[in-house]
This record gives C-alpha cells, sequence and structure tokens, in this order.
C-alpha cells in the first residue's frame, strides 16, 4: 500500500518530466493557498508589509526562473531539486529565512531588511548569471519588445482607470503580461509547448499562444478588482498581491531565459 502511495505521489507530484496535470494544479493551487494564509500571519507577526518586498524579492524569483531554464538546456543537472516544485521549494525556503534574518538585522542594526534580502538574492544569482551562454539577441528583444508595447497600453491608461493608479497594481498585470509574451513569443514564434492546463487548452482550441493575453488581461484585473473592493486588511491585500505578482513574473523569466537560450 505504501509503495502504492510512494509511486503515485512521485508519478503526479514529483517528477522530472515537464508539464502538469489537472490533479497536480489543483493540488499545487491548495498547497499555495494554505503557504499564503501561513506568510500573512508571519507578516502579521513580523508587522511588515508584504507590499515593501516586490523589488527584494525579485533576485530570489530570478534564480529559482534561471535555475530551472538552465536545466531546460542542459547546463545543470535533471534532478528533483532543480525541477517543478522542488527548485520553487527551495527558493521560497531561503526568501523566508532571509526575510526571518533581515528583519532580526534590522532590529538590532536599525539596517534597512530590505537591503539584506536583496543583497541575498542577489549573491545567489551569480552562478546562474555566468552559466546563462551565449543569449538569442532576436528572440531577447522579440519578447522585450511586444511586452513593452502591449504594456504601454496599460501604462497610458493608469491615470484613467482607479485600478491601475496603484503602482503595485500595475505591476503585478505587467508581470502577466511578460508571462503572456513569453509564451505567445515561444509557441507561435519557436514552435514550443506549453505545459500548463488551460493555456495548452486555449492555445489547442484558438491555434495561436496569443490568447494568453485577453486570458491574463480579464484574469489579473479581475482579480485586482476584488481584492481592492472587498479585502479590508492590508497585509491580506498585499500578500495576496505579491503571491500573483510572483505567479506572473516566475515562469513569464523561466519561458524567457529558456527562449533566449534555445530551450522551452
Amino acid at each position: 500500500m505504501f509503495d502504492q502511495i510512494s509511486q503515485f505521489v512521485r508519478q503526479n507530484f514529483i517528477y522530472l518530466h515537464p508539464g502538469y496535470t489537472l490533479l497536480n494544479t489543483v493540488v499545487f493551487g491548495i498547497i499555495l493557498g494554505i503557504s499564503i494564509i501561513l506568510l500573512i500571519k508571519m507578516f502579521k507577526f513580523l508587522k511588515k508589509d508584504p507590499k515593501d518586498l516586490v523589488i527584494p524579492l525579485i533576485p530570489f524569483i530570478f534564480f529559482g526562473s534561471s535555475a530551472r531554464a538552465l536545466v531546460d538546456n542542459g547546463i545543470y543537472p535533471l534532478t528533483y531539486i532543480l525541477v517543478t516544485p522542488g527548485i520553487y521549494l527551495l527558493t521560497g525556503f531561503i526568501a523566508i529565512a532571509s526575510v526571518l534574518s533581515a528583519v532580526l538585522i534590522e532590529r538590532k542594526t536599525n539596517f534597512d531588511y530590505r537591503y539584506t534580502i536583496f543583497a541575498v538574492g542577489a549573491v545567489m544569482c551569480i552562478p546562474n548569471i555566468i552559466y546563462l551562454g551565449p543569449i538569442n539577441w532576436v528572440a531577447f528583444f522579440e519578447v522585450i519588445g511586444i511586452w513593452a508595447i502591449i504594456s504601454s497600453i496599460f501604462v497610458l491608461l493608469r491615470n484613467k482607470w482607479w485600478l491601475l493608479k496603484d503602482k503595485f497594481n500595475l505591476s503585478v498585470l505587467m508581470a502577466h503580461l511578460f508571462d503572456a509574451t513569453s509564451t505567445f513569443v515561444a509557441v507561435d514564434f519557436y514552435g514550443y509547448g506549453e505545459q500548463h492546463v488551460l493555456p495548452t487548452f486555449l492555445t489547442n482550441l484558438t491555434g495561436t499562444a496569443f490568447v494568453m493575453y485577453p486570458l491574463k488581461i480579464v484574469v489579473i484585473l479581475s482579480a485586482l478588482y476584488v481584492i481592492d473592493s472587498y479585502v479590508e486588511d492590508k497585509t491580506i491585500r498585499n500578500m495576496l498581491k505579491l503571491a500573483i505578482f510572483i505567479l506572473g513574473l516566475a515562469p513569464g523569466l523561466r519561458n524567457f531565459l529558456s527562449i533566449i537560450m534555445g530551450t522551452f
């Protein structure tokens, strides 16, 4: 019985092959929800605003995404700790430990905890940056250029719509537009495949990954509207936004780095 359960877990949740299923997508979603609840309690205990960590956590996001891309490119070995969910669990645990340590250092020295967190993440990224190797500059500018064009629409709208006047909201949306762009360029320009359940279904249905744009725009703006309209607690509100930001930027960076190194 134990062997059967162990085999089921390995096949569906801890595996080396790429791609997601409906089952593990739901389970990972539940785990994410529980993690967010625990993080909200942590931030309340520390008396810190999750919003303040948007920039300090970017190096950690880059670390996890670039490590995953380097595995895809055959530079790092294909091991459980370097693929989903291992790499993101590892990155998450290190990030949480860094936050707790940085807050402790701040209380003893008055040194802004955000700088400590950013510095730790930046140092972690150094080996990954070194191994990124030759860059496909055509793919690089395709992604950056298309993302800039699509994002500029919402940047111009920020003063006309209260939802986007909040820089945090705009950053969350732009992170997901970056994810949509990296997917669109990879699938439509270079013939790569999508790994997630819903995007795969919609891409197959429409014949183009451009469908990611309306999907992301509708879902993310709706989520931000609901959060700002109905979530009164500041810590909960900003933790939800931070989680959505990471869920957009992390896969977007992984896809982007994989494309410019020649894999996806």
